[in-house]
Parts: structure tokens; C-alpha cells; sequence
């Protein structure tokens, strides 16, 4: 069983309670314009150029028999890589002297994902920690996501998944019996705005919200702050209206924008000019922002304003 990860990172503490360690999975069903993990998006392994790293020294196009990479002198000299081109022979990867070319995910078997998650176990016991499985989304490569819930589990070890929810029912169960926490996003409340923004319709993740009630499972709802999209008065009183009826106990946490993600639009060659205008919110706007919640009758959970979403590989 293998499966296609973009980053691990150890010592994570926005993903779960305590001290964790958080798996991240290529492959979402969304695709948010704001998304902050770019690189996790699609399903398959791509390239990524570091410019900062790049000689110009001409080896990658030289020994690229797809054609796929050019110079582009209009700043510096910048190599352009196109993706429909390339066919990830990874040759690039290989020639390259200074790794300015390299690939943006790997293949890890289920049990060496494993080994690696449990070296940290002993922080996990002192810390009320765990494993955390992201993305992308878990529940794409599900059935990789699942043995490695399973075998964690089985070492005693708490599990938790970050998703948006949108994967069929049969699917989204199977996770049920391997994750002690959900921690679940509810974007954008209007049907017709959250196709446009995130390219999906979200009534499978409002019925997947229920049915996490409905089984009692434990869950953390998080809205992320976009300015302009997500973060408006009326999207956070229709999403906290929405749990709210669903089920008075769930918590919600607001996720404040992260300017961060802007450097990996740059190394996957898309467009990021409109992230460069947004900012993260202070504490003040986010007491704004909370207070809706509150007077809906919301339970909430907060971190200070710089706890950002998260980023994952090549911050």
C-alpha cells in the first residue's frame, strides 16, 4: 500500500490536541482559489522551481526530451516549465546541480509512513498528541489513509484527519472506526458561491457534517478567513447558524488568512497576485468576527491571531 505525500511535519501543534505529527496527502476534491496548499491539490507528483537556487546554467532543458522547459529572461533568468508537456521522467531532477528543480511529493509505503509517525509516539503519550492526516484531503487516497490510521490506532496512538468533508458516504465512514477527532472545514455557506470559489457543490459535506453528529463522532469545525470570500458577517452567521442547528455542542474555530502561501504559487508557476493584496486579520477584527458567533449560540475555540492556516512544505 503506498501512498503520495507532500510534507511531514513533526512537532505540529494547530492540528489536533498536544504535541503532533501531520501527514500530508496529495489529492483534494476542492479546488479553492485561495488554497494554501497548492501543491496538494492535484492527485499526481509535479515540479516545483526554486529560482532562488537556479545558475542558469541550462542543464535542465538540455537533458528534458519532452521539451517541457524554457528560460524566461524578463526578470532573470527564470525556468518555465510546462506542465502539460512534462511527463515526469524526473531527468531534471537528477541533472540539476543545485536542485533548483525538483519534484513536489514522494511515494511512501503505509508502514514506513508509520515508522516515521511512531518515532515520535513518546511526545505524543507526555503531550496528549497524536498523528494528524492533511492535505489535500485524506480521504482522496483513502484506502493509503486508512491502513495508516489503522496501524496508529492499533499502536495506542490518537488519529485525527483534516477534510472538507466532500467524499461519498461509504467512503467517509470508513473512516469512522480509525479517527478519534475530525477536524472538519465549512467554507462558504451559499451553494452557488462555494461552486465558485472552491469548484464543488457543498451539499455532500453538508451531509457529511450531519452524519458526524448523527454517529457522535468528536469534531472541530474551522472556518478559514478569506478576505472578501470566507470572511464576511453573513457566510459566518449562515455557517454558524447551520451547526448551530445541526447540534449546539460543536466548536468552531475561525483560521486567520496566511500571506505565507504566496512563495508556492511562484514555485508551481501560478498566478498568486491576488493573495498580495490580502491581510490577516488583527485580534480586534477577529472579537468582530467571533462575536457573530457567539450570539448565535456558538460553542468556539480560539487561537491568537497570528495561528494561521496551515502551509505545510516550502514556507
Amino acid at each position: 500500500m503506498k501512498g503520495l505525500i507532500f510534507d511531514l511535519k513533526k512537532f505540529a501543534v494547530h492540528d489536533g490536541p498536544g504535541i503532533r505529527s501531520t501527514l500530508f496527502l496529495k489529492g483534494c476534491p476542492l479546488n479553492c482559489i485561495w488554497c494554501h496548499n497548492p501543491e496538494g491539490i492535484r492527485k499526481t507528483k509535479n515540479l516545483w522551481f526554486f529560482d532562488s537556487k537556479c545558475i542558469d546554467c541550462g542543464t535542465c532543458i538540455a537533458v528534458c526530451p519532452r521539451k517541457a522547459l524554457s528560460r524566461n529572461k524578463k526578470d532573470r533568468p527564470v525556468i518555465i516549465i510546462d506542465h502539460d508537456a512534462c511527463d515526469l521522467c524526473g531527468l531534471c531532477t537528477e541533472e540539476c546541480p543545485t536542485k533548483a528543480i525538483c519534484f513536489d511529493s514522494w511515494e511512501v509505503e503505509a508502514d514506513q509512513a508509520v515508522e516515521e509517525l511512531l518515532q515520535d509516539r513518546l511526545f505524543y503519550e507526555k503531550s496528549g498528541g497524536g498523528v494528524t492526516l492533511s492535505g489535500g484531503d485524506p480521504t482522496v487516497q483513502y484506502k493509503f489513509s486508512l491502513e495508516v490510521l489503522k496501524k496508529c490506532k492499533e499502536a495506542g496512538v490518537h488519529t485525527a484527519i483534516e477534510t472538507s468533508m466532500y467524499a461519498k458516504e461509504a467512503i467517509f465512514r470508513s473512516f469512522f472506526d480509525v479517527v478519534d477527532l475530525f477536524i472538519v472545514d465549512l467554507k462558504i455557506f451559499n451553494n452557488e458561491d462555494h461552486k465558485k470559489y472552491t469548484g464543488t457543490d457543498n451539499s455532500l459535506i453538508h451531509s457529511n457534517f450531519r452524519i458526524l453528529v448523527e454517529e457522535e463522532k468528536n469534531l472541530l469545525v474551522r472556518i478559514p478567513l478569506i478576505p472578501g470570500i470566507t470572511a464576511t458577517d453573513a457566510n459566518i452567521a449562515d455557517i454558524g447558524s447551520f451547526v448551530h442547528s445541526v447540534s449546539a455542542e460543536v466548536e468552531i474555530e475561525l483560521i486567520n488568512f496566511n500571506p505565507l502561501a504566496e512563495n508556492k504559487y511562484r514555485l508551481i508557476g501560478k498566478d498568486h497576485e491576488f493573495l498580495t493584496v490580502m491581510k490577516p486579520y488583527t485580534e480586534e477584527e477577529l472579537d468582530h468576527f467571533y462575536s457573530i458567533l457567539s450570539k448565535i449560540g456558538i460553542r468556539t475555540k480560539r487561537e491568537s491571531a497570528i495561528s494561521m492556516i496551515q502551509t505545510g512544505k516550502g514556507e
